[in-house]
């Protein structure tokens, strides 16, 4: 059975094209760091970024400090791509799957369950990857903390694009305040996610989706709950 880190391992690998490679070493180089990468992610979710670093990682692998400084130049170089690797890995997990929803509310909610899944399913050892740096490093100002912060203002805008879109599209209840209710959708949640981390609290993504499909629900309006309705999303 593979590891979580394997899977995410995979998830980082580049798809082949079928064609031979030009640059062998190159390629070879590329999937050594995408591996490198998943087993940073996987060990800073669970203690941190603060707790990465090259040694730790080496360790962790099996291979020379040195042979990692070929890759990455500092701690904070290595916590860099960590972030960006982690980012990766949630686009592909969280939003590819429901790209090709219908596009408003049926979309934003297919997200949002999206979203309570990856939270679920702890695709590493310490759950969700931002969940934990945005506590780690909300007061620790420098580059780490913007590039995590980046993250987060990404996932809300998205968030609140997709309500634009079901208000253009008549779904949403005009005057809705779209950045009221992504900042509800988004507190329920992180509110699952941290009964579950901290308690193992079986009901808690349960309550994260009736919460979550109640307030959408609401602020929808007849045609809004009709599209929610014929997607099984209510």
């Amino acid at each position: 059975m593979s590891s979580k880190s394997d899977l995410a391992a995979g998830r980082l690998a580049p798809e082949s094209d079928g064609e031979q490679p030009q640059d062998g070493r190159r390629v070879r180089g590329d999937r050594t760091k995408r591996a490198i990468l998943a087993k940073a992610v996987d060990i800073a979710s669970a203690e941190g970024l603060e707790g990465l670093s090259i040694g730790r990682l080496a360790t962790e692998l099996g291979v020379s400090k040195s042979g990692l400084f070929a890759h990455f130049g500092s701690k904070q170089d290595l916590q860099l791509e960590t972030v960006a690797a982690a980012s990766e890995i949630f686009a592909e997990v969280v939003w590819q799957p429901v790209a090709d929803a219908e596009p408003g509310l049926v979309q934003l909610s297919s997200l949002m369950e999206s979203w309570l899944h990856y939270l679920r399913a702890e695709v590493f050892r310490g759950g969700c990857f931002f969940a934990n740096a945005y506590h780690e490093f909300d007061a620790r100002p420098g580059p780490v903390r913007d590039a995590i912060a980046t993250q987060k203002r990404r996932w809300m805008a998205a968030i609140i694009h997709h309500l634009r879109v079901a208000e253009k599209r008549g779904q949403l209840t005009p005057g809705t305040d779209a950045d009221q209710l992504a900042f509800e959708l988004d507190a329920a949640g992180s509110m699952a996610n941290s009964l579950w981390q901290l308690e193992r609290d079986e009901k808690a993504f349960a309550r994260g989706q009736i919460a979550i499909r109640s307030r959408l629900n609401g602020a929808a309006t007849a045609s809004g709950r009709r599209a929610l309705a014929a997607a099984g999303l209510t």
